[in-house]
């Protein structure tokens, strides 16, 4: 279970910088997606805290990170027009190779 906990802490951890990024406009800070990040800040906390008990926490949280990095990176790229040069892919991929990595010699 700790391991779908921190699956799902990673899938939300995109959430608040999404949220930030969404927050800020020429207007000033937009408060709905400020909140929004607010409460994704602490859900994918509060996951982290539940996946820690049973995985180690170096582990848990360059995983943690990790997914966030990633799918941050991804949806950066599909919502907001960011650089998709190879480079910036190959160096996401270190990162993902890190996740595997850690995963596969986890116990």
């Amino acid at each position: 279970m700790a391991w779908i906990y921190l699956l799902l802490a990673g899938m939300i951890e995109m959430g608040w910088p999404l949220g930030l990024k969404y927050a800020w406009t020429e207007k000033g800070v937009q408060i709905v997606p400020a909140i929004i990040a607010v409460i994704c800040i602490l859900i994918s906390g509060f996951l982290l805290f539940l996946a820690q008990r049973e995985i180690p926490v170096g582990t848990a949280y360059a995983i943690w990170t990790g997914l966030g990095t990633i799918g941050t990176f991804v949806l950066g790229i599909i919502l907001f027009g960011e650089p998709a040069q190879a480079m910036r892919f190959v160096f996401v991929g270190f990162i993902l190779a890190g996740i595997v990595g850690l995963k596969l010699v986890s116990t």
